[in-house]
């Protein structure tokens, strides 16, 4: 029929229709809601923005001073703030809890002030207590003491945490240790922090004059200043001192970092550099622009070629931001260690694609689309509204910045979007930094680096050697020079059973863990908490079985074979023995002690990653990589202080990292060597 479309013609037209991008609207006005501003006459700043559609009213404080080096005490600073709702003069931590609670409120504080919300008719229930807190704290030693021991349990968890070493890693090189970010909290830094160090740090900075308060809700300007009045007009002033910090150095060409995480299964890889873009710059909305293309989700080129395309992750992200000291570029993904370098490649190759090519108008137009959405999204809620009051008045940004911002997003073309590559993206000057497993990945990466070689970094960002070789020592020395240590073949041979008891602290409560071992190869472990079992895992010689608060799993194939190898009484003993292989590694450093690291594989072909001490030749860590429910999981046993039993050294204190979201640290209470117990514990 003359005039009819075919199915080949309804095809090409809708291949035309998805290469070019829709024609754009006018950009379209925004009213941002009013905001009121006013001053105290001890310098407190006030913003105020009306919301009557809610009976709820918020206070937010902020201290605007400058960015501070903590030096060897690294961690006062968010200490400090943390301790203000912890007790004041005249109120313990639970009656200010309880009261906020009572009321249906909100109340924390933190280093940079705090915040407080509740129903309008509470609100002199709430602004009175976060008054009395920002005013009067009494920094109470039994809070500053359990404040020190959960910072310092959370650092120990992020030591083993291969996306928190990254993190820490990357600041320190890309800022520097004496930059304000690039400076990092260790187990060290937190135990010298002081009361003292948190209250200096309170008097010093917590002024009226160096302080905005953001009113949002249910409540008329004038009623605003009056309650501000009322509960912080005789907040005194005082001076604030000012620090000034010079840029960070960069790499002057492309360098590879390498931090080593043993048994690792996955890569973390950070490229990335500092950047000068400060708030309120003209570059800020074409670079968001630039990086929502480049890798802000889904849609950015990074996560289609590294996920979709190649598969090497689960996802491939950038960032960068502006900040008014020094802000970065960061492009990260954690992938398989055998795709590390390819990735890599990928990386850079999508950095440099877009420095050098224009982008294609339907990108540019999906790009502003969902940074406009976004934006007017974020409008609804009046905190936004206070939230741009409070940038405009910090950074002196001009009245109209935000009413303006999607006319100048508008604006935005192929062309600037390409400038604001060349201009932040510098994959020449990058540093590729990698936390993996050096015995699968390092070995790969110099060729990345400008100078062809890779650099080895600490957990701290601290320079270290590269692993040295273990010169002329076997697998078979090592091993024998453990048994040794532990009191020779023949006394290892002739232990027949053994039972150990280890007890750690979880949460407040005890955890008990009893496990018994008998030859030939039975085994039983039963944890319980406050006298209540838990788990048990138990292998008579031919089957076993987990069980988990009363369900019980029976184990077959891989994991029957793996609970096998663990039944022996000291599976070092076959480590030479057919089905097992051992392979020295080079020596390392394990705790300030230099070990040679053993790769060994067992019958089931489980691999485990261990260290045994150069002086003492006992072992003092083990390394085992699990998958549990699709997830990779790194377990690390730390094994110290030997104590002989009947003729055999044992481990007295074990430390477990990675089962858990914190340490466990386990301190030996019983060990019975060659005694007797009711073998019914292996039914």
């Amino acid at each position: 029929m003359i005039g009819a479309f075919t199915a080949a013609d309804v095809t090409a037209q809708n291949d035309d229709l998805r290469a070019t991008a829709p024609e754009a609207g006018p950009a379209r006005k925004i009213e941002i809601g009013k905001a009121e501003s006013f001053e105290l006459d001890n310098g407190l700043k006030v913003i105020v923005v009306e919301n009557h559609k809610v009976p709820r009213i918020s206070y937010q404080l902020f201290i605007d001073r400058d960015q501070i080096v903590e030096g060897e005490k690294a961690g006062y600073v968010s200490m400090a703030g943390d301790l203000l709702s912890t007790g004041t003069t005249t109120k313990e931590k639970s009656e200010i809890d309880e009261a906020v609670d009572f009321v249906g409120g909100s109340l924390n504080t933190n280093s940079r002030g705090g915040f407080a919300s509740s129903l309008t008719k509470h609100t002199d229930v709430v602004l009175g207590l976060f008054a009395e807190v920002i005013l009067n704290p009494s920094f109470p030693m039994e809070e500053f003491d359990k404040l020190k021991t959960q910072t310092i349990s959370g650092l120990q968890a992020n030591k083993e945490d291969p996306n928190a070493i990254a993190s820490n890693v990357r600041s320190a090189l890309v800022y520097g240790h004496d930059h304000p970010y690039g400076e990092m909290m260790t187990e060290i830094t937190v135990e010298n922090i002081t009361m003292e160090d948190c209250k200096e740090y309170y008097n010093t900075y917590f002024k009226p004059n160096a302080a905005y308060m953001v009113v949002v809700g249910d409540i008329k300007a004038h009623e605003a200043k009056k309650k501000v009045q009322e509960y912080f007009g005789d907040w005194e002033k005082g001076d604030v001192p000012t620090h000034e910090y010079a840029f960070p150095e960069t790499a002057e060409e492309i360098e590879v970092d390498f931090v080593n995480k043993t048994g690792a299964v996955q890569s973390v890889i950070n490229i990335t550099h500092a950047i000068t873009l400060t708030p309120g710059d003209e570059d800020v909305i074409p670079s968001r622009v630039m990086n929502t293309i480049l890798g802000s989700g889904f849609s950015g080129r990074l996560f289609k070629n590294l996920r979709e395309d190649k598969a090497y992750t689960y996802g491939a992200y950038s960032s960068l931001g502006s900040d008014e000291l020094v802000a970065s570029f960061n492009a990260s993904a954690s992938v398989r260690n055998e795709v590390t370098d390819s990735a890599i490649t990928e990386f850079l190759y999508e950095l440099n694609h877009l420095r050098d090519s224009a982008v294609t108008p339907m990108e540019l137009e999906l790009a502003k689309n969902y940074i406009a959405g976004s934006f007017a999204r974020s409008l609804e809620s009046p905190q936004t509204v206070a939230s741009f009051a409070l940038s405009t008045a910090r950074y002196d940004l001009p009245e109209d910045y935000y009413s303006t911002y999607l006319k100048r997003l508008e604006a935005v073309d192929a062309e600037a979007v390409q400038a604001m590559a060349q201009k932040y993206i510098m994959p020449n000057e990058a540093r590729i930094i990698v936390v993996g497993n050096e015995d699968e990945v390092a070995d790969k990466l110099g060729q990345f680096a400008a100078s062809g070689e890779v650099n080895f970094y600490d957990i701290y960002g601290k320079p270290v050697a590269p692993p040295e070789d273990a010169g002329d020592v076997s697998a078979e020395d090592v091993i024998n020079a453990y048994l040794d240590a532990r009191g020779g073949r023949e006394a290892l041979e002739g232990v027949k059973s053994l039972k150990q008891v280890m007890k750690a602290s979880i949460m407040g409560q005890e955890l008990e863990m009893s496990v018994y071992k008998m030859a030939p190869g039975k085994l039983s472990i039963v944890q319980s908490v406050g006298g209540q079992t838990m788990s048990k895992q138990v292998y008579n010689g031919e089957t076993g079985y987990m069980e988990q608060m009363g369900q019980r799993q029976d184990l077959e194939g891989e994991d029957l074979e793996n609970m096998a190898g663990e039944a022996d009484v000291f599976p070092e003993l076959n480590y030479l023995s057919d089905g097992y292989t051992a392979e020295v590694g080079g020596v390392e450093d394990v705790n300030g002690e230099k070990c040679y690291k053993l790769t060994v594989t067992d019958p089931a072909e489980s691999k485990s990653t261990e260290f045994y001490s150069v002086d003492s030749g006992l072992k003092v860590r083990e390394i085992e990589s699990q998958e549990v429910n699709g997830q990779a999981m790194t377990i690390t046993n730390d094994f110290s202080d030997y104590k002989e039993v009947n003729g055999v050294l044992m481990p007295h204190t074990l430390k477990i990292t990675g089962a858990m979201p914190m340490p466990l640290e386990f301190e030996v209470t019983e060990v019975d060597v060659n005694g007797k117990f009711d073998p019914a514990v292996f039914n």
